[in-house]
């Protein structure tokens, strides 16, 4: 047993009238402590529900982070005289459990901006509980990317030669995907569920898109991302918390640039001609079916959420200079056959 660790347990598992908040180094040291196996699974199991219970701040969140930096994998930014238009790398934050009701737009999103010159990086693992839905590993793999069996100097290659890249937990970060079965086992998402869609294992210039369910989440990342120095991210209220643009209700997206005031923009899909349909996730294999047709630039609910999606991020990441634009060059890249190009090159990198 850790007697420091139980300290610290101790400190935020005294209830409402007693508890304390840790500070950044406390919370670093904790989940230093974690990740290292230091402290024992009781305490492990006993931390994370107690930090569920109390709901995290911005503080602890930042130091967790920091440990995550500090224990973690890194990649470096993609050269960006290989012919990337946009310097900063867009890195998703998408809840790691994955979705269950919608389905997933962002791999079709990170092809469409890759297809553009912007480089993306994702991040994630296995089925997680306490969803269970289906990860993003799970899709990549179904359009002919195996991530999984990449070291982490392979995923760079992959991401200096194609501008895009994946960071798998279970092989390029063992320590984190150690502590996922205490998910299941306390039945609740701890506090690491929401500072892993504010990590970022990359080094450079990036632009952070966090997505997420609950507004009093979108405080918390502003807090800690501005403990942590980070000047550009993107926030959505996303489906199933996801990065993924909703159709059915107005999008709400928070918008952070250096020297610039946040800026909060409001999306509705019925300004721009769209339907108020969000694909339904039916099962694995008919996404799977499906996603290849919107690469070919076939018609359907999916393919306009694609288009939805792919335009807004074209227009944040800086290739339109407006969202109608974005939109517009999104449907070109797909109906041309720009994003199932980028698809074939990724797959042979990956596979060769």
């Amino acid at each position: 047993m850790s007697d420091a660790f139980r300290e610290l347990l101790r400190k935020i598992g005294s209830g409402i009238h007693t508890g304390e908040n840790l500070t950044r180094n406390e919370a670093a040291a904790a989940t230093r402590m974690m990740l290292l196996q230091e402290a024992t699974p009781a305490q492990i199991g006993a931390f994370m529900i107690a930090h569920r219970i109390k709901r995290p701040t911005g503080e602890e969140l930042a130091g967790m982070l920091d440990a995550y930096e500090e224990l973690g994998p890194k990649l470096a930014s993609p050269n960006r005289e290989k012919g990337f238009s946009v310097s900063s790398v867009a890195v998703f934050g998408v809840a790691y459990d994955g979705r269950s009701r919608t389905a997933p737009i962002s791999p079709l999103t990170a092809l469409i901006l890759a297809s553009s010159g912007v480089p993306v990086l994702m991040h994630g693992g296995d089925t997680m509980p306490t969803k269970e839905g289906i990860p993003l590993i799970d899709i990549w793999r179904g359009l002919g990317v195996d991530w999984t069996k990449l070291s982490l100097e392979k995923v760079q290659q992959v991401f200096d030669s194609t501008g895009l890249g994946f960071v798998y937990i279970p092989r390029h970060f063992p320590q984190a995907a150690a502590l996922v079965p205490y998910r299941r086992e306390i039945g609740k998402r701890p506090p690491f569920s929401t500072m892993e869609l504010m990590w970022c294992p990359c080094a450079g210039d990036v632009h952070l898109i966090s997505g997420y369910v609950h507004p009093p989440t979108e405080g918390m990342f502003i807090k800690t991302l501005e403990l942590r120095g980070i000047n550009n991210y993107t926030t959505v209220k996303g489906l199933e918390g996801s990065c993924d643009l909703p159709r059915d209700r107005t999008a709400i997206i928070g918008i952070a640039k250096p020297d610039l005031p946040f800026e909060r923009v409001l999306l509705a899909h019925a300004d721009y001609g769209f339907s108020n349909t969000n694909p339904a996730f039916e099962s694995a294999s008919k996404l799977l079916q499906q996603m290849p047709e919107v690469l070919l630039g076939k018609p359907s609910d999916l393919m306009q959420s694609a288009i939805w999606n792919g335009g807004f991020y074209l227009w944040r990441c800086g290739v339109c200079s407006d969202i109608n634009s974005g939109f517009i060059k999104a449907e070109s890249l797909l109906i041309s056959g720009q994003v199932v190009q980028k698809l074939e090159e990724v797959s042979k990198v990956v596979n060769g």
